[in-house]
């Protein structure tokens, strides 16, 4: 009785996770088709859209700098180093750390922070709408929630994030010339020399795509958040916290499929040019 007792409580549990995950899944495929509807159909907010991009690239702008800077200086000198030990003098250290920064680091890491600042205060900011049902009184004056706020914030996301994720890569790339002029005595000219002989266009191209992919997986986990979240001033921490994690780790998950897919298109798939 009590083993078929846990199974049914198991099965419950699985289910509800199950229905809970397939429920979600539909509201953010739903809110996906209401935004493109408003962008196709609607008038865009413009003002709206260009202080939604100042503002996330004032929000994310400095930290990614940082973040990436001292990624660069650490991936020159690892590089470096295990390069040094093993052929006896570091090379091939500037196109290591290119194409980590411009294919992969960069995108990834500027969609983290991107996550972490800009996602959080778009479901805190919805999210607080949402339960002083101030989202209700839009509707009642007649404007959609989904034209207003979701579709500026989208658009400028999606605009924002190339533009974060080539600093990134430029800041990150900086930072390792230093560390590898100055620690490892590798002539500057080297280093770019190294860069410049082996990526193509086709590696900007690479991150740069999955950089605009990232944007749009996290302000739409982000926005999925804050129009549903329930609970009051709970109920926004617990969806704000919710949106980070879930962007976080789509973005990490979703890095490998997006790669895989880019470079069997040719993308970004480091052939000699």
């Amino acid at each position: 009785m009590s083993a078929e007792t846990g199974l049914i409580r198991l099965g419950r549990v699985v289910g509800t996770r199950a229905l809970g995950f397939a429920t979600g899944l539909g509201q953010v495929g739903t809110l996906v088709a209401r935004t493109c509807r408003a962008a196709a159909t609607g008038p865009v907010e413009w003002k709206m859209l260009v202080a939604q991009m100042i503002e996330m690239g004032n929000r994310s702008l400095p930290i990614v700098m940082l973040v990436a800077f001292f990624t660069g200086m650490v991936l020159a000198l690892q590089a470096g180093v295990a390069s040094r030990n093993w052929f006896g003098e570091p090379i091939f250290t500037g196109m290591i750390v290119g194409f980590s920064l411009v294919k992969e680091l960069g995108p990834v890491l500027t969609a983290v922070v991107f996550a972490g600042r800009v996602g959080a205060a778009i479901t805190a900011e919805i999210g607080t709408m949402k339960v002083t049902e101030q989202l209700d009184a839009l509707y009642t004056l007649g404007t959609s929630p989904v034209q207003y706020l979701a579709v500026p914030r989208l658009f400028a996301a999606i605009f924002t994030m190339p533009f974060l994720a080539v600093f990134a890569a430029w800041v990150g790339i900086f930072g390792g010339a230093l560390v590898s002029n100055l620690t490892l005595n590798i002539p500057t000219s080297v280093y770019q020399e190294e860069i410049l002989n082996f990526m193509r266009l086709n590696d900007f191209a690479h991150g740069i795509i999955k950089a605009m992919i990232f944007a749009a997986l996290v302000v739409v986990i982000s926005l999925h958040k804050g129009f549903t979240c329930e609970g009051g001033a709970e109920g926004v921490g617990r969806a704000t916290t919710s949106a980070v994690t879930l962007s976080i780790v789509l973005v990490l998950v979703s890095n490998y499929f997006l790669s895989s897919a880019l470079i069997a298109v040719g993308i970004g798939a480091g052939e000699p040019g």
